[in-house]
């Protein structure tokens, strides 16, 4: 034999072998794809494939229990926000001291007295010159980042 001819040999065996593994694989695919087919849901009652939500959110295999059912009036669902109540203008004026105020930059924080929060206040919030400790009334508004104290006057 000389040396063509043994090479040629080894290509084959090698073809032989891709070809082998080759049918195997798809046998292999095959099989698994049985596999599924025989364990796959259909065909089942509408009853094994329900789901349910128990009281704490969790999706169950078992139907809610009817003696915890609690009735509820539409009138009492709310979707979206709660209404805000008119307030009178007087509670809507609220007093306060001022904590800090940089007059170099224009601004500061108001302490209310009764929330005890620390409310924003711009410079052209005041109508009067304020500074550090000073007793205020003000009113808050909602602005961008938050509450904002404005129509900011001294108590005299």
């Amino acid at each position: 034999m000389n040396k063509s001819e043994n090479s040629g040999k080894k290509e084959n065996l090698s073809k032989k072998e891709i070809e082998k593994r080759k049918l195997q694989k798809q046998r292999e695919k095959q099989e698994k794809k049985e596999e599924r087919q025989a364990n796959s849901k259909k065909g089942k009652s509408l009853e094994d494939m329900m789901a349910y939500i128990d009281e704490n959110g969790n999706i169950t295999s078992t139907p809610p229990d009817p003696s915890k059912k609690k009735e509820i009036n539409l009138e009492d669902i709310q979707i979206g926000v709660a209404r805000q109540s008119d307030e009178e203008p007087e509670s809507l004026i609220r007093t306060g001291v001022v904590t800090f105020f940089n007059e170099s930059k224009g601004y500061g924080f108001i302490k209310d007295q009764k929330t005890q929060e620390s409310i924003f206040v711009h410079v052209n919030g005041l109508l009067d010159r304020v500074r550090e400790n000073a007793r205020v009334t003000f009113e808050v508004e909602m602005g961008h980042k938050g509450p904002n104290a404005v129509r900011v006057k001294l108590v005299k």
